[in-house]
């Protein structure tokens, strides 16, 4: 038999459902392969074999009774060690954190566990989930099992390198500003940013959030496939009355053209020569697959969209955050902060105001585009994967890693999905592309994907290297 590690999250599901396998067996499968991997690339920072166990034998004893077990039965997920699960602590990467025990598990873990999966652990961030690379005082840092020289991204570099290595079938990752879409690409696998609201978000044992990242921080899948992140998506997104921001909006939209637009350098972004190549590569796919591609000079502004989304990160609670950072000592949280707090400082009173304004204009702008063009394919980044810690290697480098994610940083602030699809590698190193529709349409972006992917990704999962 086939490694049952090896399995996409579908299949594996399927196998269970038709008893082919049983759950018990997965989960084993997926605690023995943990044990040999993780100690190399440290993606997951906290699990319960036993709890793994016991909820295995659930779904187990739903399928011998006869019982719907769920789309995931059975498939072992992880889930990022910022959102609540009862009975961990939800460390966000951080010591003073390390006791805050969850009594209640966050919407996005019920919604999983009702769809059948078995939660097999809880991966990696970076102190605060504030940079694209993953390390952090607590939990030490991950390394990307492609090649540990580069970063696995970050925020959800755990959830990433878990998944390339076949870690569980499917990962949780969190996203503000690229923190799922950054991590896939590095890794050289998928993931997903859904539109804000589509899946419900609370942790009780947090603080409400103030207003910037109501409107743009979401949780979504990576995975190795775009089928298993439309399961992922479907599962996560059941609705929770806890989220306010919830909305019950249906996966297919009305029918569209098969029409993407190309843009290579978005507001003047320079990019790499590999990048470029990838972004000419899956427009050919996309062609090939029936789509008219559409070559653009530009898109609506990401430069002023990442200005605000700043703002908004920054101007409303920016004095505690740095408070904690200063306490906790992380030096990457303390190099954001630094980074940043020139700006913060400087912002007027009525900022959110003002800020939220001009937010509304923008959206707009974006909303219209994307209404003349489904789809819109983009770089992830403007680089190949950067290499690890390079944005604590001066202030140039800090700059340069910031530039580099234009991409990332601006489209969260107008509340739009936005999809990582893999494309290939680069040497040692993966590359990919994004894809963008209107809000609520990640039916197209995993359409597009879908047309993408089949023209070949990267090998996964696979043994971490060096």
């Amino acid at each position: 038999m086939t490694d049952l590690w090896r399995l996409s999250a579908t299949d594996l599901a399927a196998r269970i459902r038709g008893r082919e396998i049983s759950a018990r067996e997965a989960a084993e499968a997926a605690l023995d392969r943990l044990e040999k991997v993780n100690p190399r690339i440290n993606a997951v920072v906290a699990h319960h074999p036993d709890e793994v166990r016991a909820e295995a034998d659930a779904i187990d004893r739903k399928i011998a009774g006869g019982e719907p077990p769920g789309p995931l039965a059975g498939v072992p997920v992880t889930v990022k060690c910022n959102i609540d699960q009862a009975g961990f602590a939800t460390t966000n990467g951080v010591t003073l954190q390390r006791d805050l025990i969850a009594k209640t598990s966050s919407p996005v873990v019920d919604n999983l566990r009702r769809a059948g999966a078995v939660i097999l652990g809880r991966t990696n961030t970076p102190a605060f989930s504030l940079r694209w690379f993953t390390t952090n005082l607590l939990h030490g840092a991950t390394r990307n099992p492609r090649d540990p020289a580069i970063t696995p991204g970050g925020s959800s570099g755990g959830a990433a390198a878990a998944v390339v290595a076949g870690i569980g079938h499917l990962a949780h990752g969190t996203d503000i500003a690229g923190s799922i879409r950054y991590p896939a690409y590095a890794c050289g696998v998928h993931g997903l940013r859904p539109t804000i609201g589509r899946i419900p978000a609370y942790n009780a044992t947090a603080p409400e959030r103030t207003i910037g990242p109501q409107i743009m921080a979401v949780s979504g899948p990576i995975g190795r496939s775009i089928a298993d992140l439309r399961a992922g998506l479907l599962a996560m997104a059941a609705p929770d009355p806890r989220d306010p921001w919830y909305v019950p909006v249906p996966f297919e939209g009305p029918p569209v053209p098969p029409l993407a637009a190309l843009c290579l350098r978005p507001n003047g972004l320079a990019i790499a020569p590999e990048v470029e190549a990838a972004l000419l590569d899956a427009a050919r796919r996309l062609e090939q697959a029936g789509w008219t591609v559409v070559p653009v000079e530009d898109t609506p502004s990401l430069a002023e969209a990442t200005e605000l989304a700043i703002r908004l990160w920054l101007g409303d609670g920016f004095a505690a955050l740095e408070q904690a950072v200063e306490r906790e000592g992380d030096p990457g949280a303390r190099a954001v902060v630094a980074g940043m707090r020139d700006q913060a400082r400087g912002l007027a009173p009525d900022m959110v105001a003002s800020t939220l304004t001009r937010r509304a204009t923008l959206t707009r702008e974006w909303l219209l585009f994307l209404d003349r063009y489904p789809v819109l394919l983009l770089p992830v980044s403007a680089e190949l994967p950067f290499p690890d810690g390079l944005d604590l290697q001066g202030e140039d480098n800090f700059r340069r890693v910031w530039r580099a994610q234009l991409t990332q940083t601006g489209l969260p602030l107008m509340g739009l999905p936005g999809l990582t699809v893999s494309t290939g590698m680069v040497g040692a190193t993966p590359v990919g592309v994004q894809i963008v529709a209107g809000r609520y349409r990640e039916d197209l972006c995993l359409r597009a994907g879908e047309a993408i992917e089949a023209g070949g990704v990267p090998h996964a999962p696979i043994d971490p290297a060096g």
